[in-house]
């Protein structure tokens, strides 16, 4: 388990977004086993990982810069990250057809059937507006919950689904991850936010008041310019939060995939020490005075488990 093929159905050209020359390659494919059962990284976070989608069209905006993902050849197979899309338009149907099977397996191996939506994708893409393959997923664990349900995004565009998941997280223990990694609306020398800082900030607040648990993701870690305002508007907004530096988070103990890439060198000239793994250690102490108890650090944080980490713990 864990490898699931898929057969092309469709293929056109979209305009990336209003403000890029940019295309990206938008394919429909079906697959058939949308539930991958968790490996490496993940395998102390989730019993599985879900992605509606095989790309992301994100990848061209600041958050691709630093995407992990944009390393891995399985996915990318020599294309550019963020020029291309395979919308998983059965993703739905496969989740039911592999549920009891996928569900049994993980509580024998794992103790309990947990999803990561999504750990290579965003699965709120401008896309999904009209394709709705992740509305449709959702909706299918409506009818077929998971024990845990961890929903990662970097995009404002949750907070439409929020009645969506006020009904799911009434019937499963249910956490929106957001990602904000810094302050700062804008970081020269690279391109623009997909989602801007203050709107994420914003959608993490409507999910919250809805009685969604809230999590903020800061991975990866970028330039932080008021550490303290930082955190207080997250405690405002989220009630946890997770710190992830690149040195470790990018699937190398020394980042040495993305020190390929322009972020290190942006990120130091703002400050040098962020691009440094003691700056995780710098921002958890701060992050510790505004949420005690409720700072995770890299997998720990992700799996949910917040204050120190627990040797050898398992979610």
């Amino acid at each position: 388990m864990g490898s699931s093929t898929s057969s092309s159905r469709g293929f056109f050209r979209a305009r990336l977004d209003r403000d890029t020359l940019a295309f990206v390659q938008v394919e429909h494919v079906e697959i058939k086993n949308v539930l991958t059962r968790a490996t490496g990284y993940l395998e102390n976070v989730s019993s599985h990982s879900l992605q509606p989608y095989s790309g992301c069209t994100l990848g061209l905006s600041l958050c691709g810069v630093g995407c992990y993902v944009r390393h891995s050849h399985w996915v990318t197979r020599g294309r550019e990250w963020g020029t291309f899309l395979e919308a998983r338009t059965n993703a739905a149907e496969s989740y039911r057809s592999n549920y009891e099977r996928e569900r049994r397996w993980a509580r024998k191996h794992r103790s309990r059937f947990s999803i990561f939506l999504s750990s290579s994708t965003e699965p709120f893409l401008p896309q999904e507006e009209k394709l709705g393959v992740t509305r449709g997923v959702l909706e299918a664990m409506l009818e077929l919950p998971p024990d845990v349900l961890i929903l990662q995004t970097h995009s404002h565009r949750v907070a439409d689904y929020v009645e969506l998941l006020a009904s799911l997280g009434a019937e499963t223990e249910l956490r929106a991850h957001i990602s904000i990694e810094t302050d700062r609306e804008v970081i020269d020398g690279l391109p623009s936010h997909a989602s801007s800082v203050e709107k994420r900030f914003e959608a993490a607040k409507t999910l919250r008041d809805a009685g969604i648990t809230v999590v903020v993701c800061v991975s990866p870690i970028l330039p932080v310019e008021n550490p303290d305002a930082f955190f207080a508007r997250v405690a405002e907004t989220a009630d946890a939060v997770v710190l992830d530096h690149f040195i470790g988070g990018d699937g190398t103990r020394d980042g040495r995939r993305t020190l390929k890439t322009k972020l290190p060198r942006a990120m130091a000239r703002i400050d040098p020490a962020s691009v440094e793994g003691d700056y995780r250690d710098d921002l958890r102490v701060v992050a510790e005075r505004w949420l005690p108890g409720r700072v995770g650090v890299s997998a720990d944080g992700f799996a949910g488990r917040f204050g120190r980490p627990l040797a050898n713990s398992r979610p």
